[in-house]
């Protein structure tokens, strides 16, 4: 059984690109976890539930949001977030 995963960009990209999985952490205890809200009815309900539970692990939680759920996230956003945070949740909801 081949246990190889490719992990592809949905954003139009021709060719993907080989990217290695990051370690996940042992714990969310004192780490700082962005939620990514990408701006579809309802998502900020469900990472309202998603951030108490954090903090109740012991979690810093930062909030973001897309402007538009049709269009990826803007670099600077995007460089905002890897920035600040040590972990990172993007949610959808509908």
């Amino acid at each position: 059984m081949n246990t190889e995963r490719v992990f592809v960009d949905p954003t139009g990209e021709l060719s993907s690109a080989k990217r290695e999985r990051l370690e996940r952490p042992a714990s969310l205890k004192g780490l700082t976890v962005g939620l990514l809200d990408i701006s579809k009815a309802k998502g900020d309900i469900f990472l309202d539930h998603i951030a108490l539970k954090l903090e109740g692990m012991g979690a810093k939680v930062e909030r973001y949001a897309k402007p538009t759920f049709t269009r990826v996230a803007p670099m600077d956003l995007k460089q905002l977030i890897s920035t600040q945070c040590d972990v990172v949740i993007e949610a959808l909801a509908d």
